[in-house]
C-alpha cells in the first residue's frame, strides 16, 4: 500500500478548519501561488506524483465533494475553470487528468476539498 493510501485509510474527517489547506488559506502557511483569485488558490503539490502536480483548493471550507451542497455549483464549476486554465499555461496542449479524492476509498487524505491537476507525462489508465 502506497503512503498516500496509507494516509486515506487513517485520514478522518475533523475540523476542517485544522487542515493544511485551511491553514494555507488563512495564511498561517505560506505558500507560493501559482493562481489566486476571491474563490480559490492553486499551488504546486509539496510531494509531486507527475512533473506538473497543481493542487486547486476554494476559500470556501468544503470537507469534501459528496458533501458538498447544491449551493456550491458555482464554486465547483469555478475549480475545473481555473483548472483548465491552469492546464493550457502548465500541460503545453499535451493533456492532463484531473482528480478529486473523496473519503477513504478514493484515496482522501485530507478532508478538505482539492483538485489536483496532473500533466506533464504519460499518465497510466486505469489510475489505481
Amino acid at each position: 500500500m502506497s503512503s498516500e493510501t496509507e494516509k486515506a485509510q487513517t485520514a478522518v474527517a475533523g475540523d476542517i478548519q485544522d487542515t493544511i489547506f485551511a491553514k494555507i488559506i488563512r495564511g498561517d502557511i505560506k505558500t507560493d501561488f501559482v493562481y489566486e483569485d476571491d474563490q480559490c488558490v492553486a499551488f504546486n503539490d509539496i510531494s509531486p506524483q507527475a512533473p506538473v502536480h497543481i493542487l486547486i483548493i476554494p476559500r470556501k471550507p468544503i470537507a469534501q465533494l459528496s458533501t458538498s451542497t447544491d449551493d456550491d455549483e458555482q464554486i465547483l464549476g469555478h475549480l475545473l475553470v481555473v483548472a483548465r486554465k491552469l492546464a493550457a499555461k502548465h500541460a503545453k496542449g499535451n493533456g492532463f487528468r484531473i482528480v478529486i479524492n473523496d473519503g477513504r476509498h478514493g484515496g482522501q487524505s485530507v478532508y478538505y476539498l482539492h483538485v489536483h491537476l496532473f500533466a506533464g507525462r504519460q499518465l497510466s489508465w486505469p489510475p489505481g
